[in-house]
């Protein structure tokens, strides 16, 4: 199984069970029948088969593709809920000594259409050489992480995600530094 994907040769029921409706995080309360972890790509759908994490079998069938965050779930044609989570993925957090510099170096981003996740005073992005060499030329500290990623969703991203919460802690639960020069941190 790769991110809660249907793989070939995995056959499906002619009963398969539907998700329709997601539910924003902090929205819901009672305890997910199961889990699928996906990464950033793989968590942008609207009608995919999936297999959560305990062997449960479900259509993702949403009216819109929508962009499911961690700590959402999806709502079963049952009434049973699966917990979407976030995949670690190899990132690259971003610092700078100024405001304007961080700002310059968002734009820069913004201007390749990459996307950015806002996390306090830094900015995270999926690892790139290229453009970690880029960032190194405007001063940037960078550090390697693992971690999961939520960036923005843009000015395109639609209404309906106006219910999620991008706020973050300075670090995310399970993320992991590759920099030796990077401040001690906590695997919660």
């Amino acid at each position: 199984m790769v991110n809660g994907l249907k793989e070939p040769g995995i056959e499906w029921g002619e009963t398969m069970l539907r998700a329709s409706s997601v539910l924003p995080r902090g929205s819901w309360h009672e305890p997910a029948a199961d889990v699928v972890v996906l990464d950033y790509d793989a968590r942008h759908r609207r009608r995919i088969r999936m297999r959560g994490v305990r062997g449960l079998d479900f259509l993702l069938d949403l009216e819109n593709a929508l962009m499911l965050r961690h700590g959402d779930a999806v709502k079963l044609d049952d009434g049973r809920l699966i917990e979407i989570v976030a995949a670690p993925e190899h990132l690259v957090e971003i610092t700078c000594p100024d405001a304007a510099k961080l700002a310059k170096i968002a734009w820069h981003l913004g201007n390749r259409h990459l996307p950015v996740e806002f996390a306090g005073t830094k900015l995270r992005i999926r690892y790139d050489p290229v453009i970690a060499s880029m960032l190194k030329n405007f001063s940037a500290r960078l550090r390697e992480i693992e971690a999961p990623f939520e960036p923005e969703g843009g000015a395109y991203a639609g209404s309906g995600q106006d219910h999620h919460d991008h706020s973050h802690g300075e670090h995310t639960q399970g993320e992991h530094t590759h920099d030796e020069a990077a401040e001690p941190h906590h695997h919660g």
